[in-house]
C-alpha cells in the first residue's frame, strides 16, 4: 500500500521521534492512555460513553430548538494541535442537529483577495445570524499559532492580531453572540499514534497534509506559540476552555458539556448539561504543553 508523503510519518517515528515517545507507542495497548500526566490510564468504556453521549445529544437538540425560537447566536471555536480530535468532536456536536441552523466553518488557505483584507474580515463573513449555531473548525487563531510556527505571517502582522483580538472578541460578545473557545489538547505520543493510524488507513489518509508532517518536528515551537496565545487571549469576556483530549471519548463529552453548561435554554436538564470533568477540562492552567 502506498503511504502518503512517501511514509514520512513512519520515518519520523522510526528515526526522529524522541525515544520516550517511541517507547510509549510501542508498549501501549489499544485502550492505554499514553500521556503520563493524564488522570486516567485507560480509555472510557464504550457503553458508558454511548449512554452519556445519547443524553447529551438530546440536550443539543433542545439547545438548537431554543436558539431558533429565541434568536440566539452561538459561536463555538475549536482549536488544538493537529489530530487533537477537533473534527471528531465537531461531528458529534452536529450529527443530530438541523444543518440549516448549525453549520461548520472550516476555511482553506486565504485567497489572494482575502490576503489583502483586514485579517478578521473572512471570519466575520461567517458569523451566525439570529437562531444559528456556527462551529469554527479552526479560526482566527491560526495567526496566533500555525502561521507563527510556519512563518506564514510576519511578527508585525501577528502583533497587530494580538493588539486587535481582545476588542474584536469583546465586540462579538457585546453584540450578543454567545462565544465559546475550546482548545483540545493532545499529548505528543498520542498525536503521533493517531498520525500513524491515519497514514495506514486509506479512508483517513486524506486528513494528512504537509503541515502535519512538518509539524511533528516543531512540537516545541507549537508549544511556545500556544502558551503565548493563551497568555494574550484568555480574557474574562472570552476565556479559553482547555479539554485534554488524549481520550477521544472523554474529550467529546467534556467539550459538549462545556458548551451546554454555559448557556441557558428551554428544557435544560442540569443533570446532563452539567459542568465537565475538572480533571480533563478547565482553564489554560491545565494545559500540558
Amino acid at each position: 500500500m502506498d503511504l502518503p508523503f512517501d511514509g514520512a510519518i513512519s520515518k519520523y517515528f522510526e528515526q526522529e521521534a524522541p525515544k520516550e515517545v517511541r517507547k510509549a507507542i510501542r508498549d501501549a495497548g489499544k485502550d492505554d492512555i499514553l500521556s503520563p500526566g493524564y488522570p486516567y490510564r485507560k480509555a472510557m468504556k464504550a457503553k458508558d460513553y454511548q449512554d452519556t453521549m445519547a443524553a447529551l445529544q438530546r440536550e443539543l437538540v433542545r439547545l438548537q430548538a431554543d436558539v431558533k425560537e429565541t434568536g440566539k447566536r452561538v459561536v463555538v471555536v475549536f482549536e488544538g494541535r493537529d489530530a487533537a480530535g477537533k473534527g471528531g468532536t465537531i461531528k458529534r456536536f452536529r450529527e443530530n442537529l438541523n444543518p440549516r441552523g448549525a453549520r461548520v466553518v472550516a476555511l482553506s488557505k486565504p485567497t489572494e483577495r482575502e490576503q489583502g483584507e483586514w485579517y478578521f474580515q473572512r471570519y466575520v463573513n461567517h458569523l451566525p445570524t439570529a437562531g444559528e449555531i456556527v462551529l469554527f473548525d479552526r479560526s482566527w487563531y491560526n495567526r496566533g499559532v500555525v502561521e507563527k510556527v510556519f512563518g506564514f505571517c510576519t511578527d508585525a502582522q501577528r502583533e497587530r492580531f494580538f493588539h486587535q483580538l481582545p476588542e474584536f472578541e469583546d465586540m462579538l460578545v457585546d453584540e450578543g453572540i454567545h462565544l465559546v473557545k475550546l482548545w483540545l489538547n493532545v499529548g505528543r505520543a498520542e498525536q503521533l499514534r493517531r498520525f500513524l493510524k491515519r497514514e495506514k488507513d486509506p479512508l483517513k489518509q486524506w486528513k494528512l497534509s504537509w503541515i502535519d508532517v512538518e509539524g511533528l518536528k516543531k512540537w516545541d515551537a507549537y508549544s511556545a506559540a500556544i502558551s503565548e496565545t493563551f497568555t494574550r487571549s484568555h480574557t474574562g469576556v472570552a476565556p479559553w476552555t482547555v479539554v485534554r483530549s488524549d481520550d477521544k471519548k472523554r474529550a467529546r463529552i467534556a467539550a459538549i458539556q462545556a458548551v451546554l453548561c454555559g448557556i441557558s435554554y428551554d428544557g435544560k436538564n442540569d443533570n446532563v448539561a452539567c459542568a465537565p470533568d475538572p480533571r480533563i477540562c478547565g482553564g489554560p492552567d491545565i494545559w500540558d504543553g
